[in-house]
C-alpha cells in the first residue's frame, strides 16, 4: 500500500514502464527512498553501538550507511543510463546501471572485509555491553523498516526490469538476517551475560562479504555479455515470421546496451523469385514495426530461397533427417545447389550449440556419405556456426 502510494505520488504515467524516462524516474525514486532510511537507520544504530559498546550493532549500522552510499550510486547510475548516445559511445549509456551496480557490490565485500578484521578485534578483547530496551526497540524497527525495503524493491525491480534495483532488494532482505542476529546476540548476553558480540559481528561481516560477492557474479554477466533472454529470441523470431511473404528464419543475434537498449540482427528467408525491391521492402517493414512497436533495432539480412525444386527438397529432407543423429547440432539453414561443370557444391550451414562435444570431422562425413547417395559428384561445404542465443 506505501509502496504504490509512492509511486502514485511521484511518477506521472506510472503505468507507462517501457518509457525510458518512466523507468529513470522509478530508479530515482527507489534511490531516494533507500538513501533517506537507509541513512537514518545507519545514524542511529552507530550512535547506539557506540553509547551500548556494540560492535555487531555498530557493524550493522554501517551496513546501513553502505546501503545509503549504494542507493547513491545507484541513483547516478539510473541518471547516467538516461543520456543519449553521442560520438564515443554511438548506443548509449544504458549500461551505467550495471556499472553502478557493479559498484555497489565491490563496495560491500570491501566493507565486509574492514567489518570482520574490527568484529575479531573484539572477540580479542571484548567489552561489557550496556544493554537496554531501546536497543531491541531500534533492532525490531530496523527489522520492519528493511522488510519493507526488500518488498518496495523488489516491486518496482519487476515493474521496470531492473537488475540493480533487484540486487538491492536482496541485500535488504539479507540486512533482515544480519539485524536478528544481532538481536539474538544481544538477547544472549542480556540473559547469561555470554558476550558473542565480535562473534556476531564476524557473522555479520561475512554474510556482507558473501551477499557483495553474489551481487558481483550477477552484475557482472551483462557488462560481460550474457546471453539474452530465451523468451525474447523467441519473440523476436516468432513476429518475424508473422509478417507476408517469409518463409523462415534463423541466426537471431541479440545484444543488450543496457535496459530498454536491445539492438538484434535476423536472416530472413523470401522466395528466390521475388522482385528484389518488394523483398527489400518487406526487410524495411519488419525493421521499422520493431523499432515502432516494440522499441527493438533490429537488422535484417535478406536470404533468397530456392522454393519447388524437388531435387533441393529432397537433400534438405536427408540434411534435416541427419541432423536429429547429432548432440549439439541444430537448425540446418541456406541450404543450396551451386552446380559446376564436372560436379555440383552443396552448401549449408548448422549451428552448433554451445559446450558440445561434437566430432566435427565425424559430422561433415556423415552428411557427405548420405547425400553422395543422391549424386557421388556432390561436393558437401558444411558451415558450423556457434550459437550466440544461449538456448537450445
Amino acid at each position: 500500500m506505501i509502496t504504490e502510494t509512492i509511486i502514485k505520488k511521484t511518477i506521472k504515467n506510472y503505468e507507462n514502464t517501457d518509457d525510458s524516462k518512466i523507468r529513470s524516474k522509478y530508479g530515482s525514486v527507489a534511490a531516494i527512498v533507500g538513501v533517506t532510511t537507509n541513512f537514518l537507520l545507519a545514524i542511529i544504530k552507530l550512535l547506539l553501538g557506540f553509547i551500548v559498546h556494540s560492535i555487531s550493532i555498530a557493524a550493522d549500522g554501517i551496513n546501513n550507511m553502505t546501503d545509503a552510499t549504494s542507493s547513491i550510486i545507484t541513483l547516478v547510475g539510473f541518471r547516467m543510463s538516461q543520456k543519449p548516445g553521442d560520438k564515443d559511445h554511438p548506443y548509449g549509456h544504458a549500461r551505467s546501471e550495471y556499472i553502478a551496480g557493479m559498484i555497489v557490490s565491490v563496495l560491500i565485500v570491501v566493507v565486509g572485509v574492514e567489518l570482520f578484521r574490527s568484529s575479531f578485534l573484539k572477540i580479542l578483547h571484548p567489552a561489557e555491553i550496556k544493554s537496554n530496551i531501546w536497543v531491541y526497540v531500534v533492532l525490531f524497527l530496523s527489522v520492519v523498516v528493511k522488510l519493507w525495503q526488500s518488498r518496495f524493491y523488489h516491486k518496482i525491480a519487476t515493474a521496470i526490469s531492473s537488475v540493480a534495483l533487484d540486487a538491492t532488494a536482496t541485500d535488504s532482505r539479507n540486512d533482515v538476517i544480519t539485524t536478528m542476529a544481532v538481536i539474538i546476540g544481544m538477547g544472549i548476553y542480556h540473559f547469561t551475560r555470554l558476550n558473542i558480540d565480535g562473534y556476531v559481528g564476524c557473522f555479520v561481516a561475512i554474510f556482507i562479504m558473501k551477499s557483495g560477492y553474489d551481487l558481483i557474479k550477477d552484475t557482472a554477466s551483462p557488462l560481460l555479455g550474457e546471453a539474452p533472454d530465451s523468451e525474447l529470441v523467441k519473440f523476436i523470431m516468432d513476429k518475424t515470421t508473422e509478417f507476408p511473404g517469409v518463409l523462415g528464419v534463423h541466426d537471431p543475434l541479440v545484444h543488450n546496451y543496457g535496459p530498454g537498449e536491445i539492438f538484434a540482427s535476423i536472416h530472413v528467408e523470401v522466395d528466390s523469385r521475388n522482385n528484389v525491391m518488394v523483398s527489400h521492402e518487406l526487410i524495411d517493414d519488419i525493421e521499422k514495426a520493431f523499432l515502432d512497436d516494440y522499441d527493438i533495432h533490429i537488422t535484417c539480412h535478406l536470404d533468397p530461397i530456392e522454393i519447388n525444386n524437388p531435387k533441393l527438397d529432397l537433400i534438405s529432407d536427408i540434411i534435416f533427417d541427419e541432423v536429429k543423429n547429432w548432440d549439439g547440432l541444430c537448425n540446418p539453414h541456406d541450404i543450396r545447389i551451386v552446380p559446376g561443370e564436372n560436379h555440383s557444391n552443396i552448401i549449408f550451414e548448422i549451428v552448433e550449440e554451445r559446450n558440445s562435444d561434437v566430432d566435427i570431422s565425424a559430422a561433415t562425413k556423415a552428411f557427405s556419405s548420405r547425400l553422395k547417395l543422391i549424386d557421388p559428384t556432390f561436393e558437401v561445404n558444411i558451415r558450423f556456426e556457434p550459437d550466440y542465443t544461449g538456448a537450445k
